[in-house]
C-alpha cells in the first residue's frame, strides 16, 4: 500500500513533467484530477488514504467513459477523443483490475466473515468489501455478484 497522498504528488510530478515537454493535452487533464483528488482531501479534512484517491480516479473515470458514449454517439469525435484518453490516461494510475476468480474468493470470504444469509445483509457485505476493492473491481459488478450470491 502507498502512503497516504503519494497518488497526488505522482500525479503532480507527472504534470510537471507534461509541462516541460510541452504536452498541453496530459498536463491539463492531470490538472482537472489532481484539483479533484484535492477537494476530496479538503472535503475529509484529513490525509486520504490510498482507498479514497482510488475512489476519486474511479469516480472521474467513470464520468469519462459516460462522456465518452455520449460523444460517441453524437458524433463528436474531437470531444470523444478527449475523453477517450483521459479514461486511458486514469487507468494507468489505477491498479490491474481484479479478475473474475479474485473477486469470487473476496465475495465469499465477506459474506462467510459476515454471517450474512440474505439480501437483506449485503450492505455488511458490501461494506466489508468495498475498501479491498477498491479501484480494481466495478461497483456494480460487485454488487451484483454479492447479490447473486445471496440469493437476491
Amino acid at each position: 500500500m502507498r502512503e497516504p497522498g503519494s497518488l497526488e504528488r505522482c500525479m503532480k510530478d507527472d504534470a510537471v513533467a507534461a509541462l516541460k515537454a510541452g504536452d498541453r493535452r496530459r498536463r491539463d487533464a492531470l490538472s482537472t484530477l489532481i484539483a479533484e483528488l484535492k477537494k476530496a482531501r479538503i472535503d475529509a479534512g484529513s490525509a486520504p488514504t490510498e482507498a479514497d484517491e482510488l475512489t476519486v480516479l474511479n469516480r472521474e473515470r467513470k464520468r469519462r467513459s459516460e462522456a465518452l458514449e455520449l460523444y460517441t454517439g453524437a458524433g463528436r469525435e474531437d470531444l470523444a477523443g478527449q475523453a477517450r484518453f483521459e479514461v486511458e490516461l486514469i487507468a494507468g494510475y489505477m491498479p490491474a483490475e481484479l479478475s473474475a476468480a479474485e473477486l469470487e474468493r473476496l465475495v465469499d470470504e465477506a459474506i462467510a466473515a459476515t454471517g450474512a444469509a440474505s439480501p437483506k445483509e449485503m450492505g455488511k457485505v458490501m461494506g466489508r468489501l468495498m475498501p479491498q476493492v477498491a479501484g480494481r473491481a466495478d461497483g456494480k459488478a460487485l454488487s451484483d455478484l454479492v447479490r447473486g450470491r445471496l440469493g437476491g
